[in-house]
């Protein structure tokens, strides 16, 4: 009997023509399932305003909406503003490719603007950050996994989102490790890179420290002490806060650039891959495992 159920609702999900790859309401979204709850009426500790979660969408919109529209896809952000879920996650409905973003999200008080944008960044990632792919009962699914929609985040729709700011004048405002600027001082010769690459790696630490609120962790998440964790096969799911934290470090500091696109086909195309020599900027063990070459 439940074979027969289960079989039946498979049919129906495959003939609506919708998939999901995270859930509504903080199931399976960019972070797992949680019930905690921030009203759009709560104290706002970290101080985004409305005005900049839609200005922050609107941003990524506009580099991404044409992006997607080369695809034949038309790429919609659902902006809940009012709606207290601590997650985000994306859907696909035929030609609609979908983000859906909520307030309660960019009200915690780890999110800043840069993480609330690498949040959407991550959403897009799912539908074309390349490979690894989520698994499902048919194979690979249309979804790329967490590590990489993370990877995709800081390695590619970061850097676009950044690239016409006044980086200078945004990182003297930030309090930033001296390991991160050195790092990035050491992979980038150009002042425009070496910026976004700082932004990148905060903008990494502001999730990963959400991540770690999430799981009520006590240990500090630092970019010196990465998880020397290692997988023996890829982990689709939701790495650890610090495998996390070190995925968008690796993002921000490999030396790809914006517009080198990833591939559906080849985890190696667009990215910082060992098969390549690379040693840094790769995805981490913590998650990913490297094919055989």
């Amino acid at each position: 009997m439940r074979k027969g159920i289960l079989a039946t609702l498979v049919a129906m999900l495959a003939f609506s023509g919708q998939t999901i790859a995270c859930d509504q309401h903080g199931q399976g979204g960019i972070v797992e399932e949680n019930s905690l709850h921030i009203p759009a009426d709560a104290k706002n500790v970290n101080g985004m305003t409305k005005e900049e979660f839609n200005s922050t969408i609107d941003k990524v919109s506009a580099i991404y909406a044409p992006i997607f529209a080369e695809r034949g896809k038309r790429l919609l952000v659902e902006r809940k503003w009012e709606d207290g879920t601590v997650n985000a996650y994306a859907q696909q409905t035929g030609n609609t490719w979908k983000v859906s973003m909520f307030g309660g999200l960019a009200r915690h008080e780890t999110i800043t603007v840069d993480g609330f944008a690498t949040v959407i960044c991550h959403e897009i990632g799912h539908h074309i950050g390349g490979q690894p792919k989520k698994k499902s009962w048919f194979g690979s699914s249309w979804a790329s996994n967490e590590g990489q929609s993370d990877y995709f985040a800081t390695s590619k729709c970061l850097r676009k989102f950044m690239e016409n700011d006044d980086n200078a004048t945004i990182v003297a405002n930030m309090d930033i490790p001296e390991i991160v600027t050195k790092t990035c001082n050491e992979k980038f010769t150009s002042e425009a890179e070496v910026l976004i690459c700082q932004r990148g790696g905060m903008a990494g630490l502001s999730l990963g420290n959400l991540f770690r609120a999430l799981r009520n962790l006590t240990t500090e998440l630092k970019f010196d002490t990465p998880d020397t964790s290692t997988v023996s096969t890829t982990n689709h799911n939701h790495p650890a806060p610090q495998c996390r934290l070190d995925t968008y470090w690796s993002g921000a500091i490999c030396d790809k650039d914006a517009y080198t696109d990833v591939s559906d086909a080849d985890f190696a195309v667009g990215t910082c891959a060992r098969v390549d020599g690379y040693d840094s900027g790769v995805r981490p063990t913590c998650w990913f495992k490297p094919p055989r070459s």
